[in-house]
């Protein structure tokens, strides 16, 4: 039995021209191996975000409505977000 199927797909010409330039490069022997890869970091991508779901938004989300007093008012997410920001420009200055 085949451990793989064979697709044929069209990509934009950018897309098509940037698989044709990797395999050029040496960096894929394949334009297959190029695709594969995507594939692979995509499914990572996915992996990545169910966790964080999972492990930090669920259970904030259930804090959340266990104990409402823990939220804040818009106000004050406006001024945490405007401290961080002011903060990161200074930095960088």
């Amino acid at each position: 039995m085949r451990s793989t199927q064979q697709f044929s797909i069209t990509l934009p010409n950018e897309m098509a021209d940037l698989v044709k330039s990797k395999v050029a490069a040496g960096e894929y022997a394949t334009e297959s191996e190029v695709i594969r890869d995507g594939l692979r970091t995509l499914l990572a991508r996915d992996r990545a975000v169910e966790s964080w779901l999972r492990e930090e938004v669920a259970p904030a989300a259930a804090a959340l409505k266990a104990d409402p007093g823990r939220a804040l008012s818009v106000d004050q997410v406006r001024d945490h977000l405007t401290g961080k920001r002011q903060r990161r420009g200074a930095g960088k200055a």
